[in-house]
């Protein structure tokens, strides 16, 4: 794909400098027909999604609001704690009859780690396919690892920094099918002495092992000396899925689990070989998505793109929101005769959680507006009746008004393991009550294409609406 204009995208977006904690956030507008540049040697690719059918669908709402607790290292409610490890058992997953659902993660510290860049290919672009578990759950892609090219499917995540992988060092007991990355056949791959990671999370189930320095390729896109965490131990949940081998943390160098030294992401190291240095998330509700590196496609969303700087300090996307609508019309326009409602929050975007976990009083103000919601103990989050005809919801960030649309927070059947069969159904809001801040999870990416860009200045997220 050849594009044009680079001087004039790179000024569109140069914002002076402003404190993250103003009074609102500030949002640039930038017309479609100004982001098209030449590749001028730089890269790009396209990463396609297919669905991925081995997932299994018992209890799926629960399971992903306590992946989010997991995820974060917070504390599992305890009515949560019962219905998951009940899952657990259905699920044959439960290896830890006495987890105590407590996390402890590393302090988050700067990154020290570096990398090389080539790009590959002639025409600056290459394309894999991406797989999502059901319920558009968990998302991988092709990546080759080492010299020759191991393919492994792995997930991209925008709420984590690390690259690791089931490996040749995994204990066999716990491969279980999982393709592994076989270090002893890279002859480039390099130990990386002293060094180890280790992820816990908030069931007490973890992942750790050793660093290894390696060639990285997805989708020709190229990074010599990218680090590679290789697992000498995974949590059973992780085993136990094995349609995925590991995952590509895409936030910030900051909170890579590599200790001593935290190191780079592989979007931070391809940065110079990239034709622009982003890359974008268009997922979709029932049929394939995608993530865009290096470019942009505006085939993939409507109108201008609105651009906000985002807060890097925490080591995520996160930015600021205003408030809230409610009863939104489902064109992507904010019903003008809806009140708006100030409810601030931070935020942060992330691709690896499945929810859209919200403020607790935007959370309840929705599901007051849906006759049979309710917040179910027995289910572990806010549920209703499927046949509901679920308000739009449109939140407010500065002057950009998205509709998360209310077909998309029918999330999953709550009483059977179908939606054919399912009178009760749970909810893709729920609470964020706890949490350091709400977090934009894939219900948010299914109404929203999403940039993350990381230059010039600060780092940037965009945002346009889409057909869903």
């Amino acid at each position: 794909m050849k594009l044009n204009g680079v001087s004039a995208f790179a000024a569109s977006l140069l914002l002076s400098a402003v404190p993250f904690a103003s009074a609102r956030p500030r949002v640039v507008q930038v017309n479609p027909s100004d982001l098209a540049i030449t590749t001028l040697g730089g890269k790009s690719f396209k990463v396609s999604q297919v669905y991925n059918t081995n997932f299994s669908q018992k209890g799926k709402g629960p399971r992903a609001v306590a992946k989010v607790y997991q995820k974060y290292g917070l504390d599992v409610p305890q009515n949560l704690v019962q219905i998951l490890q009940a899952l657990l058992k259905e699920l044959d997953l439960d290896d830890t009859p006495n987890r105590s659902f407590s996390s402890s993660r590393r302090p988050l510290t700067a990154g020290t780690g570096n990398g090389t860049f080539y790009g590959n290919g002639t025409d600056g672009q290459g394309e894999v396919s991406a797989t999502p578990q059901l319920f558009d759950v968990q998302y991988l892609a092709p990546v080759q690892i080492g010299t020759p090219p191991q393919t492994l499917m792995l997930n991209f995540d925008t709420g984590s920094s690390d690259l690791w992988v089931f490996s040749s060092e995994t204990p066999a007991s716990q491969q279980k099918g999982h393709t592994v990355f076989n270090i002893n056949a890279s002859t480039t791959a390099e130990f990386l002495a002293g060094h180890t990671w280790s992820i816990r999370y908030g069931d007490g189930s973890g992942s750790s092992g050793n660093v290894y320095m390696d060639t990285v390729s997805i989708g020709g896109v190229q990074v010599d000396r990218q680090a590679i965490e290789s697992a000498t131990r995974v949590s059973r949940s992780f085993t136990n899925d094995n349609a995925s081998s590991g995952l590509v943390g895409l936030a910030f160098d900051s909170i890579n689990q590599v200790n001593p030294s935290p190191q780079k992401t592989f979007f931070s190291n391809a940065l110079e070989a990239l034709a622009m240095p982003l890359f974008s998330a268009n997922l979709k509700k029932a049929e394939p998505g995608n993530y865009n590196f290096g470019f942009i496609d505006q085939t993939e969303f409507t109108g201008p793109l609105s651009f906000i700087e985002v807060n890097s300090t925490a080591g995520f996307w996160q930015f600021e929101v205003d408030g809230f609508t409610l009863g939104s019309s489902s064109s992507n326009s904010t019903n003008l005769t809806a009140p708006q409602v100030s409810a601030p929050h931070d935020a942060i975007a992330d691709t690896g959680t499945t929810l859209l976990m919200l403020p607790q009083s935007i959370t309840s103000a929705y599901y007051a507006a849906v006759p049979s919601a309710q917040e179910s103990l027995e289910t572990g989050g806010w549920v209703f009746y499927c046949n509901e005809t679920l308000p739009d919801l449109t939140l407010n960030i500065g002057t950009y008004k998205a509709v998360i649309q209310g077909e998309l927070i029918n999330f999953a059947p709550a009483d059977t393991h179908s939606f054919e069969t399912a009178t009760v159904c749970f909810g893709g809001i729920q609470s964020a009550e706890g949490f350091p801040f709400a977090i934009y999870g894939d219900i948010w990416f299914k109404s929203q294409f999403t940039v993350f860009q990381a230059g010039p200045g600060e780092p940037k997220l965009g945002f346009a609406p889409k057909e869903i």
